[in-house]
């Protein structure tokens, strides 16, 4: 029999959750004036999970990539494009707000290597790659163009994306003074991560392919930079100013993999968002292999 001095030191005993909770609280707390959001699941376990300020709604930023790559896979499955298909490759866009055009700036993209093969055909299966691989501007709005931004979102709600919302392509100058902007959750973003891990989110083939692309990014200095050198982990970045988020799977080494989803906003220094990011990662990752 428990004694009642013993039940309630049992009560009292944070769990492993709890403590990081409040590793991660402190941690955030550090940055004044910050607006964080974490998603973390562990797969392998429904019950060891966490969220804070999950549902708290965030610019999108580059995070968007993901359901627009999802929607291509989506639409390529049933055959309503063709992965190797040719697309000609142009700067000009439509504007969500009255159609009007604007071009994107090399110098602002990270991968400005594209703008030389502006009036080329381009693969679709490389605008996806690069999309995601290299966060590149040009080959989103190019996949945006195709897809349809309000057929993303339609595929969002379908796979529980509850608030997550796509409506244009990037640096639609005009639609983001009206405030017409991608948006995300770190809830929604965790939600789309564990689908494509769990094959939800289309064909084995097409789920086998995306998770390859997320697994060769490029840009690895948020959450991968948290975890021991080697970790595979499957996953993509946003940043615009004063706005910095990653989303992703981790495999850790001889565990099932888990999902951690880091969104911040209001940190001018991008320095200290992205160190806030990595210590965030590592101290998940201490709990996941504790």
């Amino acid at each position: 029999m428990f004694s009642t001095a013993l039940l309630f030191l049992l009560a009292a005993t944070p769990t492993g959750t709890d403590s990081l909770r409040a590793d991660l609280q402190a941690r955030i707390a550090q940055v004044k004036g910050a607006s964080v959001a974490v998603a973390y699941q562990q797969l392998g376990d429904a019950k060891d999970s966490l969220y804070l300020e999950a549902d708290r709604s965030f610019h999108a930023a580059s995070t968007m990539k993901v359901p627009v790559m999802i929607e291509l896979f989506r639409q390529a499955d049933a055959g309503k494009l063709a992965l190797d298909q040719q697309v000609p490759l142009v700067n000009q866009f439509a504007s969500i707000v009255d159609g009007s055009p604007y071009a994107l700036n090399a110098k602002d993209d990270e991968d400005a290597a594209l703008y030389e093969r502006l009036g080329k055909p381009v693969p679709v299966r490389e605008l996806v790659e690069r999309m995601i691989t290299r966060s590149s501007n040009l080959a989103t709005n190019t996949v945006i163009a195709l897809v349809d931004p309000k057929r993303v979102t339609k595929t969002l709600r379908s796979l529980g994306a509850t608030t997550m919302t796509v409506l244009r392509g990037v640096e639609d100058g005009k639609a983001y003074e009206k405030g017409l902007n991608n948006t995300t959750t770190a809830r929604d973003l965790a939600t789309l991560m564990a689908a494509i891990e769990r094959g939800q989110v289309a064909s084995p083939d097409s789920t086998k392919a995306m998770r390859s692309i997320l697994l060769a990014q490029e840009l690895n200095q948020e959450i991968p930079a948290g975890l021991p050198p080697g970790t595979p982990v499957a996953h993509k970045t946003g940043q615009i100013s004063g706005v910095l988020h990653d989303a992703a799977i981790i495999y850790p080494s001889g565990r099932p993999p888990y999902i951690l989803v880091v969104l911040t906003s209001g940190i001018p220094d991008e320095k200290v968002a992205r160190s806030l990011i990595v210590d965030l990662s590592r101290r998940v990752y201490s709990h996941v292999t504790r």
